[in-house]
């Protein structure tokens, strides 16, 4: 208790001392108004006039800032476009640039409004290590970016499996990267995701190999099969001889015999090979006679 006392005691001084101050100031606010009535509404008129003009000047800039910005931003694209510079690259300093000048624009207004740059400096320095923790992720995001763009994974227009989504890459900014998937979604994956897990770029090299099992009757000839199969490859304008094509019996399931095929053809092209050889094949074991075995489900009925 004792301990409470001394506690509270300075501070009830001290709010006692600021009640006090405080009615100085009233008191002598309301003299001044009395006593020189016109004198002080004319300095206060006076200095509203002036800070309306200085926020109106303020927000003139504001606005006149942002067209610039924007004006510049596309005369950048514009310089880049024209460049040999990598696109992935092209689009992340666009990105980086635009919000550089829009920092600049927010501090030089700031500057008109009467805040010095010092107090602005170091009241950015304590809220820096507050805006940290509660922006880890958004600092991931741009280290992630940083990242991407200088260890190049990937680049735009790749067709890449990352961060639990599959598409090609439109745009890599520095918090985030743009994917359209083969339906025409669009995809926002933050940079820290996809520079802290596995990426599958389907477009990093320029073949692909197309991998298929056929399955058909154990009365089948293995080398009657190996070539209707080798035959349709071969008649195949975009499988490539170089690596040549493979076919060879894999496995003895439980009713069919299984073949393994691969074939080689240029990444663009690698889904419509997938899906001719599927069909081509089927085709060509049709008019062969080959037989496709399926599940079967028989029944005997005891009439007795």
């Amino acid at each position: 208790t004792s301990l409470l006392i001394h506690l509270f005691i300075p501070m009830i001084k001290l709010v006692s001392q600021s009640s006090i101050l405080f009615v100085k100031i009233i008191v002598r606010w309301v003299y001044n108004i009395i006593v020189k009535g016109d004198k002080m509404l004319e300095k206060l008129l006076d200095l509203a006039y002036d800070m309306g003009l200085t926020a109106l000047y303020a927000l003139v800039v504001l606005v006149v800032g942002l067209r610039v910005i924007k004006y510049v931003s596309t005369m950048i694209d514009t310089g880049f476009q024209k460049s040999s510079m990598d696109k992935t690259v092209r689009l992340f300093l666009e990105s980086l640039i635009r919000m550089a000048l829009k920092v600049v624009l927010v501090i030089t207004v700031a500057g008109m409004l009467g805040v010095q740059m010092t107090t602005f400096i170091t009241l950015l320095g304590a809220m820096g290590l507050a805006v940290g923790l509660a922006l880890q992720g958004s600092l991931s995001n741009f280290a992630g970016g940083v990242l991407i763009l200088i260890l190049k994974p990937f680049v735009v227009d790749n067709f890449i499996d990352g961060g639990g989504h599959a598409g090609v890459v439109k745009k890599i900014t520095i918090f985030y990267t743009y994917l359209t998937t083969p339906d025409n979604k669009e995809i926002v994956i933050p940079n820290g995701v996809l520079s802290n897990g596995s990426i599958i770029n389907y477009s990093a090299n320029n073949m692909r190999r197309v991998d298929l099992v056929f399955g058909v009757g154990y009365e089948s000839s293995t080398s009657q099969v190996k070539e209707i199969i080798n035959g349709v490859m071969a008649n195949h304008d975009l499988i490539v001889d170089h690596p040549e094509p493979f076919v060879r019996m894999s496995a003895h399931a439980d009713s069919a015999i299984e073949f393994t095929v691969r074939a080689w053809c240029e990444a663009s092209n690698y889904w419509a090979v997938h899906f001719d050889l599927v069909e081509q094949v089927k085709a060509a074991f049709d008019e062969a006679g080959i037989n496709i075995p399926y599940p079967h489900l028989q029944v005997n009925i005891n009439k007795e």
